[in-house]
């Protein structure tokens, strides 16, 4: 990557080498195989990443839409409630398995008490979000996935 290179390029090539191999296809994989599919990425072929990347920027992004030219090529081709819908990522049904599986887990670490007696958070806020998520009045599985991630490391290391 030369150090000429703009910041949007620099973020691609970024993608290129550590997001996509590291996280993306590394999910994509091990879903596929687990339940026996084989799973190609197309766009990932090397004629195609190197046409890509000799597309001026004013074509990969427009408006502040990204991937401008392949969503004009797929209009011509595929119906547009197929490309023009929000995202879906991999995420994991944390909030779900907070509520099931890994609550007694999480109760444990999140326990009013022991948040008093360690003295690194304070236990009102942090049992009230994990109250509100456990009555499904708010999603909060990520931000008290953080929390929980910090209290399991200090159960380890203190």
């Amino acid at each position: 990557m030369s150090d000429a290179a703009s910041f949007p390029e620099k973020m691609m090539y970024l993608d290129l080498v550590s997001y996509l191999p590291d996280d993306i296809l590394t999910k994509v994989d091990r879903a596929s195989m687990g339940v026996g599919l084989e799973a190609r990425v197309p766009l990932l072929d090397h004629r195609v990443v190197e046409f890509a990347w000799s597309l001026p920027h004013s074509l990969k992004v427009r408006g502040g839409d990204s991937k401008w030219i392949l969503r004009k090529v797929l209009e011509k081709h595929v119906p547009r409630h197929f490309h023009e819908r929000p995202k879906m990522g991999f995420g994991i049904p944390l909030g779900e398995w907070l509520r099931g599986d890994l609550r007694d887990w999480a109760e444990d670490l999140l326990d009013e008490g022991r948040l008093h007696r360690e003295g690194y958070l304070r236990p009102e806020p942090v049992r009230e979000c994990w109250r509100q998520h456990l009555e499904g009045s708010g999603d909060y599985g990520y931000q008290l996935w953080d929390v929980l991630m910090f209290q399991a490391w200090l159960q380890h290391w203190a």
